[in-house]
């Protein structure tokens, strides 16, 4: 239990201090006006109250990943607090802030747009059908995982919810930002929070044991914790996908002293998440290999199902299980609605219009469906590897920022380089990559790391000679 609450006091001192450093590495303008305020357009770039921002900011970044991520990331032990709470605070949070604020000084722009005015045009090119492919398999996995969830919960028909939850997705994507994801996700959010706390306290009271701090590798499979804990904890502790969601906020704020709160703050808040999630895993079930044998069985909705019920009761195992189910919704939407804009931004297509936002939705949402009879583990590992790629990218794009800008660019450097160190890895020896010996696999892994890095050097020495750039300053 000490590991579990200083995890969590480690994450709050994270937001305390270390967001305040990396606000001031950046450079806020109090007197700045926002794209919210001088594009306001009534549909996407529209101006609305921090406290609101923030809660859809978090209900958009928290949907399975720190849920299903942080279950799954649970079969390793108690070592999965460690990269839920360091990669919060040195990676998740200096990325989300970085992707928000980069958007917002370049006037609400997508996450391909960010990369390739940081990294060059051809990266640019690459970017905008990778992430259009992710923000598709996002809206994907949470179509399939809440309808997994909530065809457990009454007994209906599985694909009969998924058809109603693209409906819903269809809804989000083409109405104003403020007429139903504003009024509908502060709700929403609350809801998330009260549930995982209810979850966090039933552990506490009922007297679970959980676990202490160990760096044994506890997976029942004898799984490598480098790089595949790190890829199967991704929304608990960086995730490409929140450099997706942060431009919609950032097309929302009246201030960019809100950017600290809003995005590093919505990524503690979902460590926090992932935090409950992680410690209710390993201590529910006794012991690792039961665990495992539940995700075997029915995967990560069952242990939900599972906890909740059990924890909270029948009541409150229902209120707990649709919290967890409003979390994937209502990223899902905010997918869809991330691939429209990211597509029309490649274009340079105004959404002003209905008729332009229905010429995008209807073909994305159809695919999104197609996808969905596609076997759900299947979609989930591409969406982890493709997820904390973009995350890598992303950290590259705002060290680069940082360099031109003659700024402590380390602060984006260091999470950047691991991550490459991760993802390269993993791709090579994941079932769904080039399955290498995994000792072999990490070798690639390190040596692509320190080839990024040697990149990046090169190109610092360039920056130095050459005036801070005014792109996004």
């Amino acid at each position: 239990m000490i590991t579990f609450f200083s995890g969590l006091a480690l994450l709050l001192l994270g937001y305390l201090v270390y967001s305040k450093v990396v606000e001031k590495i950046f450079g806020i303008s109090e007197s700045r006006k926002t794209p919210a305020i001088t594009m306001e357009d009534g549909v996407d770039y529209v101006p609305m109250k921090g406290w609101k921002i923030f809660l859809i900011q978090f209900l958009n970044i928290a949907g399975l990943g720190p849920i299903f991520g942080a279950i799954s990331g649970a079969l390793w032990g108690p070592m999965a607090y460690l990269w839920i709470v360091f990669g919060s605070i040195f990676a998740g949070g200096v990325h989300d802030f970085f992707s928000g604020m980069l958007s917002e000084r370049l006037n609400g722009a997508s996450a391909s747009e960010i990369v390739g005015t940081y990294l060059g045009n051809f990266i640019k090119q690459v970017m905008r059908i990778f992430t259009v492919v992710l923000l598709i398999l996002v809206g994907t996995v949470f179509v399939t995982g809440p309808a997994d969830l909530l065809g457990n919960l009454t007994g209906w028909n599985v694909g009969i919810i998924s058809l109603f939850i693209l409906f819903y997705y269809f809804l989000s994507t083409i109405l104003p930002i403020d007429k139903l994801i504003g009024r509908v996700y502060p709700i929403f959010g609350v809801a998330l929070m009260i549930m995982a706390v209810g979850i966090a306290l039933s552990l506490i009271f009922q007297g679970y044991e959980l676990p202490e701090m160990s760096l044994q590798n506890m997976h029942p499979n004898s799984l490598n914790a480098f790089p595949m804990l790190f890829i199967t904890i991704s929304c608990g502790a960086i995730s490409g996908f929140h450099a997706t969601q942060s431009p919609l906020m950032a097309r929302t704020i009246t201030s960019e002293k809100q950017g600290r709160k809003i995005f590093y703050g919505a990524m503690i808040a979902e460590g926090v998440i992932a935090m409950i999630w992680a410690a209710a895993a390993m201590s529910f079930y006794g012991d690792y290999q039961a665990l495992g044998n539940v995700l075997n069985t029915g995967g990560p909705a069952l242990v939900v199902n599972e906890i909740s019920n059990t924890l909270m009761g029948k009541i409150g195992g229902i209120l707990a299980v649709l919290g967890v189910i409003a979390a994937p919704i209502t990223s899902g939407d905010t997918a869809f609605r991330s691939a429209r804009l990211t597509v029309a931004d490649s274009f340079k297509w105004s959404q002003k219009k209905t008729v332009s936002r229905l010429s995008l939705a209807i073909p994305l949402l159809t695919l999104g469906f197609i996808l969905t009879k596609i076997d759900f583990s299947i979609i989930w590992r591409y969406f982890s590897w493709s997820n904390q790629t973009l995350a890598m990218i992303v950290l590259w794009a705002s060290a680069s920022f940082l360099a031109m800008n003659k700024k402590f660019h380390w602060i984006a450097t260091g999470p950047a380089v691991f991550m490459s160190a991760v993802t390269v890895a993993y791709i090579f020896q994941a079932p769904e990559g080039f399955q290498l010996n995994p000792l072999l696999s990490n070798i690639i892994g390190i040596i692509a790391a320190l080839i990024f890095f040697s990149i990046f050097s090169f190109k610092i020495r360039k920056y130095k000679k050459e005036p801070a750039t005014e792109s996004a300053y």
